[in-house]
Formats: C-alpha cells, sequence, structure tokens
C-alpha cells in the first residue's frame, strides 16, 4: 500500500511538528476560536503564531498596535507583554 499524492505533498508542507501543553485559559481560547470559526487547531495555531511574529516585528520596529471600535470609534492602545 503507497502514499497516495496528496498525503505526500501534505507531509511535504510540514516544516516542522512540536507538542505543546496549553494552559486553561489558551485551551479555552482554542476550543472558543474553533467553534467561532470552524477551523482546524493546526489553523488556528499556524495563523496565531504567523500574526505573534508580524505584530511583534512591527512592534520592535517602533510601530503601536491600535484596536480601533468601527462602531464608536473608540480606540485603545495594545501592548504586548
Amino acid at each position: 500500500m503507497g502514499i497516495t499524492a496528496s498525503a505526500h505533498a501534505e507531509r511535504q508542507a510540514v516544516a516542522e511538528r512540536i507538542t505543546v501543553a496549553l494552559v486553561a485559559k489558551a485551551a479555552e481560547d482554542l476550543h472558543r476560536t474553533q467553534e467561532r470559526t470552524g477551523l482546524s487547531k493546526t489553523d488556528i495555531v499556524n495563523r496565531a503564531l504567523t500574526l505573534y511574529e508580524f505584530i511583534d516585528r512591527k512592534l520592535a520596529n517602533g510601530s503601536e498596535l491600535v484596536l480601533r471600535d468601527e462602531q464608536s470609534g473608540e480606540t485603545e492602545l495594545i501592548k504586548l507583554l
């Protein structure tokens, strides 16, 4: 029994596999995000890491992270500790 072309392509696309122990809050957030979006846990974690890298790089280069409520126009300055 051989490996299908799609299974082989998927295996090649995976750059690294890790095991992560999530704290309770992170596990709850992951579950809620999965329910809301319908995405897999893997997709959510990959997107979260890519977003974190983008934001961290921008902050390191002097940018600020600001959220604006579309309805009220209220803004919040977000600080990552």
